[in-house]
């Protein structure tokens, strides 16, 4: 494996560890939330920075559906991303706490909220188009079994049922239908307890991403 490809890898799973952390808001504290934000917006950076290439590609070439798609996804996550920064620039008290006060709390509190967690979703579903390289990496390091891919299989599809269970448990819909504008968090609960979730909620829309890969691959061989 190349060490670019490594150092590829390297980032993108500090931003999903970053962005389950950032999640649990108010398990983990203002403070080190924002800059786990600052920490967040600086690994996305160095992602766009590593795949130069593919956004150089991104006017040129023929457009096909999968194609489109990924590249709508992608525009999306930009999109979250910067309005997740500038609403939290408005928002800080402690990494921007010297900037000068200002209006539109509110609003920005919205904007955060719905950016935070539609990022979270295309930021899965980005992960579940990609997932399939992800396969073919630790095929190469396990030795091939029909039984292990089927529990592997069953494991994963399990993990993501239960993703879905969470979705509907934790309000993940409310939040991004902006029909909440706080997020309510249990604080006797334990971290690990709350990461857990999410991460399989993440899990879930992996699995969407990785499904909706192969239909639209189907339809374009069709």
């Amino acid at each position: 494996m190349k060490p670019i490809f490594k150092i590829k890898i390297a980032v993108d799973a500090a931003m999903s560890v970053s962005m389950l952390l950032l999640m649990a808001y108010g398990l983990v504290g203002e403070a080190a939330h924002e800059w786990i934000g600052m920490g967040m917006f600086a690994l996305f950076v160095a992602h766009h920075i590593l795949n130069h290439r593919w956004i150089q590609a991104v006017p040129r070439g023929r457009y096909t559906p999968l194609r489109v798609v990924q590249t709508a996804l992608a525009g999306l996550i930009f999109l979250c991303m910067v309005g997740s920064m500038i609403s939290g620039i408005v928002l800080s008290r402690h990494v921007f706490a010297f900037l000068p006060k200002h209006g539109g709390y509110e609003l920005a509190q919205q904007v955060h909220i719905l950016c935070a967690y539609w990022g979270f979703v295309c930021m899965s579903l980005h992960l579940g188009f990609h997932w399939s390289m992800m396969l073919a990496m630790a095929r190469k390091h396990l030795q091939p079994s029909k039984i292990r891919t089927w529990v592997l299989q069953i494991a994963g599809y399990s993990f993501a049922a239960y993703g879905a269970v969470t979705f509907v448990r934790r309000d993940v819909g409310l939040y991004l239908l902006l029909k909440s504008h706080f997020v309510f968090f249990d604080y006797s609960e334990p971290l690990i307890a709350f990461l857990l979730d999410y991460l399989a909620v993440m899990g879930l829309f992996v699995a969407v991403g990785f499904l909706l890969l192969h239909v639209i691959k189907a339809i374009e061989l069709q």
